[in-house]
């Protein structure tokens, strides 16, 4: 059964693409990976292309299924949060149990994916239906961010729990493991926002719905490779983009989960 799957975005990742898949693939537990590329004109896409062939022969022979390595690609540039809707899609579609979000530049420890992952699919009273990797559930673990970026990401959170009502501690974080029957609800409707509050939207989405949501401690590492995707823009989106979700909620019917639909659609903008 295909059971567990790493979504990665990517536009413009070369110098990080290949380190980060050979280092999934190495762990002690397997995870499949989906890379979801967004034309990256740098040739990300096409060095997905040459690993796949390299790892074809070996997962035949291996697993005698298909391939642990999958790409999607995308027609530009088109966002954070419908690259990770169109990877959930693809692999929900395919029966996989476990969706991961993580970036492909090192700033999310892939060895962390194995806790994410136990906090979800161990059994017991503690079991998470999503799982976050938190830098702030226990104190701040970041590293290589100057102090002005630690505090504007520390206190979004802040401004995020008073807006919403949440708890979590770090509602912007970007790796976190979902069970599938989690986001069979809750991409029944749409997610509206594509940037960083994707992040947010998400998870206030998910504690809407009553899912039980997890923080688990990461180290979060900023990228020594390649070009950082924050701007003002996708930073603006996130501070105002919380009251509209807010208000938003207030008329809107979030359906309990034993009568949400089952079925998803294939994403619209592969390739």
């Amino acid at each position: 059964m295909k059971e567990r799957l790493v979504v990665i975005p990517t536009y413009n990742e070369i110098e990080n693409i290949e380190a980060i898949i050979r280092k999934v693939f190495s762990l002690p537990e397997p995870f499949d990976v989906l890379i979801v590329d967004d034309g990256s004109p740098d040739g990300t896409a096409q060095r997905v292309r040459d690993i796949q062939e390299e790892f074809a022969a070996t997962d035949a022979a291996q697993r005698g299924s298909t391939a642990r390595l999958h790409l999607l690609e995308r027609r530009g540039k088109l966002g954070l949060g419908t690259a990770y809707i169109d990877g959930f899609k693809w692999a929900m579609l395919r029966g996989y149990q476990y969706l991961f979000e993580m970036d492909a530049d090192f700033s999310h420890n892939p060895d962390d994916l194995i806790k994410l992952y136990h906090a979800c699919a161990d059994e017991g009273p503690e079991r998470a239906d999503v799982a976050v990797g938190s830098r702030y559930i226990r104190g701040v673990n970041v590293v290589n961010w100057p102090m002005g970026r630690v505090l504007m990401s520390y206190f979004a959170g802040v401004y995020v729990r008073f807006v919403t009502g949440m708890s979590i501690m770090d509602p912007t974080a970007g790796f976190v493991c979902y069970r599938a029957d989690v986001l069979e609800v809750i991409l029944h409707n749409p997610i509206k926002f594509v940037g960083y509050a994707f992040q947010i939207e998400m998870k206030f989405t998910c504690w809407k719905y009553g899912f039980r949501i997890k923080e688990v401690p990461i180290i979060f590492t900023d990228r020594t490779r390649g070009v950082s995707k924050m701007s003002s823009k996708i930073f603006k989106e996130a501070v105002f983009g919380v009251l509209q979700m807010k208000i938003s909620s207030f008329f809107r019917h979030y359906i309990p989960r034993r009568e949400a639909p089952k079925r998803v659609q294939e994403p619209v903008d592969a390739i």
